[in-house]
């Protein structure tokens, strides 16, 4: 066999499954963008108390009275107050971000946990689990989330409970999917005639060959729980003023749509940006990990 027909096996050999993944995801143009947007609105939450010009509850007492629209001393322009909006923004991707991914992380640990338990042991335990998992999805969500947030009047970590705790059903049916199959092959099989343990197989033998499916559900709610926050945030029930958020922004905005709509446009860009962006790279995810692919 010649050196010519020896080299493409050797390549096809080299490549490792990480290998793989980056090749796949970096040809999706749209998931790297959305990446690349995500990385600098984080790194702008993470970095507001530097970038911003004034504090987030700081007033201009001269210009009170009247939102001023974006200038070269506020590139976001001013709220009635003499707030200033690019601050208020930046701030407000703190919240929303971390609401988002914290959120995001609770309802994926839940419904890992849940699904886990369910497709592993199956009989009994899968037919509790996933009834608790039907009876809570027949629960409007955003009435449910809307009456909670009514009583409890959340600040951020409560917040991140709320959405967190009544967004893990997906993730639960998902997992459950991959576990049924997963522990019918031989490695679990080999795993169990060795002796090991029923948790040592579900987390360390079965779990990460289902992490790719899990990684993309993650991602995508993360967006959710940003639209969740916003709208909660919107209708006055999410965290409470002076902490600014992208939702509460915008409800402050709405009664200035007429004479001020750049109170309205900025939070309501960020908020488009960022949720098409992580949507963008969940699609990317689930490409790049897609073994047909």
């Amino acid at each position: 066999m010649s050196d010519a027909t020896l080299a493409p096996t050797r390549a096809r050999a080299a490549d490792t499954p990480w290998r793989l993944f980056l090749r796949r995801f970096l040809r999706h143009r749209l998931a790297v963008t959305g990446l690349a947007v995500l990385t600098v609105l984080g790194l702008l939450a993470l970095l507001a108390p530097v970038i911003a010009p004034y504090a987030f509850d700081g007033q201009d007492l001269e210009i009170m009275g009247q939102p001023q629209p974006p200038s070269r001393e506020h590139l976001m322009g001013t709220d009635q107050l003499g707030r200033d909006a690019f601050t208020r923004v930046l701030y407000g991707a703190r919240v929303s971000l971390a609401v988002g991914l914290a959120s995001a992380l609770l309802s994926t640990l839940l419904g890992t946990l849940v699904g886990a338990l369910a497709g592993y042991y199956r009989g009994v335990v899968d037919s509790v689990l996933m009834r608790l998992t039907d009876v809570v999805l027949c629960i409007p969500l955003l009435p449910l989330v809307i009456l909670l947030s009514g009583m409890l009047r959340p600040n951020v970590t409560l917040l991140v409970a709320i959405i967190g705790l009544l967004g893990w059903m997906g993730t639960a049916r998902l997992v459950r999917g991959q576990f049924l199959s997963l522990r019918e092959r031989e490695f679990v099989e080999a795993s169990r005639a060795l002796g090991g343990s029923n948790n040592r197989i579900m987390f360390r033998h079965i779990l990460p060959n289902a992490l790719g499916p899990i990684i993309v559900a993650t991602t995508l709610a993360v967006g959710s729980g940003i639209m969740l926050e916003s709208a909660l945030s919107f209708l006055g029930l999410g965290v409470q003023p002076p902490t600014p958020t992208w939702g509460n922004l915008l409800n402050y905005a709405s009664q200035w749509l007429q004479s001020a709509p750049w109170l309205a446009l900025f939070p309501g860009l960020m908020i488009l940006i960022t949720v098409l962006s992580v949507n963008f790279l969940g699609d990317g995810l689930r490409d790049a990990l897609d073994p047909r692919s």
